[in-house]
């Protein structure tokens, strides 16, 4: 029988305890545990969706990995490649790649009777996935693009649409300048999808149609493109995967042919993923903040229950308990009382999360944010992560104030009024 978690879950369930002054401070001290696990919990949870809900954004204007002519230099007029590469089926074979397509990027110019708005313009084929801007779209449809004649239809957001006061369904005049050429191409399109993703950064710029049409504008054959985009499974891989799609592309280039380069999303945008980095680091400082002030609370909490309990402490050491088993005492039972502070505070963490999530209370400017609501991460992983640090951390900041127990005398301590 373990005598010294015995004598603490006697002392921890004991409703007599409340006449002691150490029941209030204890009760203050499990208040600051339960409030300050539950503001990491919330923290790490709203972190960690917004990182996600913003890279998924950005992932789905320009995918993880790109496969890009190597004479393309950052602009969006880029040089053509040819579709049918040889290591596109072994680049599909890769573990982690979840699809590889086409696309074209070309710089233009939508102009109303009052408005010009610079865009660009990015065309692809009728195997794109459409997912990201599917879930994104808030008025029409995706276009129907096919293989054989050239679409007419574009998406584009919500903002360059209010900046041009157009609407659904309407026909917008596109400009293009080609090098070498005095005077503009130009196409008409229809209007036929609004979507909204909340990063004005890419809502302002890119509008969707048919890779045929840069195709016929920038005069090159039906089987040039700008590039291939890769998209991964797991965002976290994306270094790891882009070394062997780069390997693969290495390995099938030929003499003379087009040099070809691979780019992932992070060195393309690298100002936004730096961004996220540096909430990172603000959030560890929460984190650790919290974890230390919470340790504190329980170390003042354990200093009263042990000047409260001298009694006791002398009566266990006359009858021959050692240091080490009076101490056990009182961490087995600082245990106890750590653990149902942090049982509230995760019952209150997980319940704005839920509630966050489902109803989206807390809203947001997307013009500073990127989002529109705050969005949250509910992970159980992080949860329980989160938990055994802080039970951890609690317990080791309270073995040395326990011992102090060493310190106390058995004559006095029984004498002790």
């Amino acid at each position: 029988m373990n005598t010294e978690l015995f004598i603490a879950r006697k002392l921890f369930f004991d409703k007599s305890n409340k006449k002691y002054l150490s029941h209030k401070i204890i009760r203050i001290a499990l208040f600051g545990i339960a409030l300050g696990l539950a503001v990491m919990i919330i923290s790490v949870a709203v972190v960690t969706g917004f990182k996600n809900e913003i890279r998924s954004k950005i992932v789905g204007f320009g995918s993880h990995i790109q496969i890009i002519n190597f004479d393309s230099n950052n602009s969006y007029e880029t040089k053509p490649i040819s579709k049918n590469q040889a290591f596109v089926p072994e680049i599909k074979k890769i573990k982690g790649i979840n699809r590889v397509d086409v696309y074209a990027t070309k710089p233009g110019m939508i102009k109303t009777d009052e408005y010009l708005q610079g865009i660009v313009f990015k065309g692809v084929d009728k195997d794109y996935n459409w997912d990201f801007f599917r879930k994104n779209l808030i008025e029409g449809r995706i276009p129907a693009l096919n293989d054989s004649a050239r679409v007419n239809e574009i998406i584009l957001s919500e903002q360059v649409l209010q900046l041009l006061h157009l609407k659904l369904n309407d026909d917008v005049f596109i400009y293009f300048l080609n090098e070498d050429e005095n005077l503009p191409r130009i196409l008409q399109l229809k209007v036929c999808g609004i979507y909204r993703t909340g990063l004005e950064e890419f809502d302002n710029v890119f509008i969707l149609g048919d890779l045929k049409h840069i195709q016929r504008l920038n005069d090159w054959q039906n089987d040039q493109i700008s590039g291939f985009e890769i998209t991964v499974d797991n965002f976290f891989s994306t270094e790891e995967i882009e070394q062997r799609v780069r390997n693969q592309v290495i390995s099938y280039s030929e003499e003379n042919s087009t040099i070809l380069r691979t780019l992932n999303i992070t060195r393309e945008y690298p100002q936004i993923f730096d961004w996220l980095s540096v909430i990172d680091m603000n959030v560890w400082v929460i984190l650790i903040l919290l974890s230390v002030v919470a340790g504190f609370n329980m170390i003042s909490g354990l200093l009263v229950l042990i000047l409260e309990r001298i009694n006791m402490i002398g009566i266990l050491k006359a009858l021959g308990s050692p240091n080490w088993s009076v101490r056990k005492v009182f961490l087995y039972l600082s245990f106890f009382l750590t653990g149902s502070g942090m049982l509230w505070g995760n019952i209150i963490a997980i319940a704005i999360i839920i509630i966050q999530k489902v109803f989206h209370v807390v809203k947001l400017d997307p013009a500073m944010y990127y989002v529109d609501v705050a969005p949250v991460n509910f992970s159980i992983l992080h949860i329980l992560i989160l938990n055994l640090a802080s039970i951890t951390i609690t317990i080791v900041m309270l073995i040395i104030p326990s011992f102090l127990i060493s310190k106390i005398s058995p004559e006095k301590a029984i004498r002790f009024d």
